[in-house]
């Protein structure tokens, strides 16, 4: 059996992208859990075509979070190299967070995710959770990050910050809170 994905049509690619694009409107407008049925509308095709292309919610959201996840990868080898470990960590956590309040919902989505292998946003949330893995280590190594300081934690933590970020004004909610955190997970 092939298990490869044949090309799309020229008007099935144009039907997903228009998908994707009116996703992205309506995530950021109303949430993750936004209307899968207006989607579809305002792409202008049925409920149908969206199940063809995305044959769940999660690999819907997972398609759309897919790009910025893997900026957030690079971002993440990129900071590897960063003469200040702890400031890379707390840099990538800035853009990781930014990413997460992107969505309303999304970060209570992502914290499920983490423990359900069925889910298709699981690989790309271990994948993250891999990248945020060594700079930890990193800033563990360098004296900068307390050692009892877990990946799940500090992931846990920056979902909990989008989130609480999402409800203060101004446009610094997250750094502030993140300078907050940090002040207490620096090494002493």
């Amino acid at each position: 059996m092939d298990t490869e994905k044949k090309p799309l049509r020229a008007d099935a690619r144009r039907n997903y992208e228009r998908l994707l694009e009116e996703a992205r409107r309506a995530f950021a407008a109303n949430g993750v859990e936004a209307s899968l049925e207006e989607i579809a509308r305002r792409a202008g095709v049925g409920i149908g075509t969206l199940y063809r292309h995305f044959p769940t919610r999660e690999a819907l959201v997972e398609t759309v979070l897919r790009e910025g996840f893997d900026a957030q990868a690079a971002a993440a080898r990129e900071l590897l190299d960063s003469p200040k470990p702890l400031n890379a960590l707390k840099t990538w956590l800035a853009g990781m967070g930014e990413q997460s309040a992107r969505y309303r919902g999304l970060p209570e989505l992502m914290v499920d995710v983490l423990n359900d292998e069925t889910s298709p946003l699981y690989a790309s949330c271990h994948a993250m959770r891999d990248q945020v893995s060594h700079l930890v280590e990193r800033a563990k190594a360098a004296g900068e990050l307390r050692a009892d300081v877990t990946v799940p934690e500090i992931l846990v933590m920056l979902h909990a910050l989008s989130w609480a970020s999402e409800h203060l004004s101004g446009d610094k909610g997250l750094e502030r809170l993140l300078d907050l955190v940090f002040a207490g997970l620096r090494a002493s």
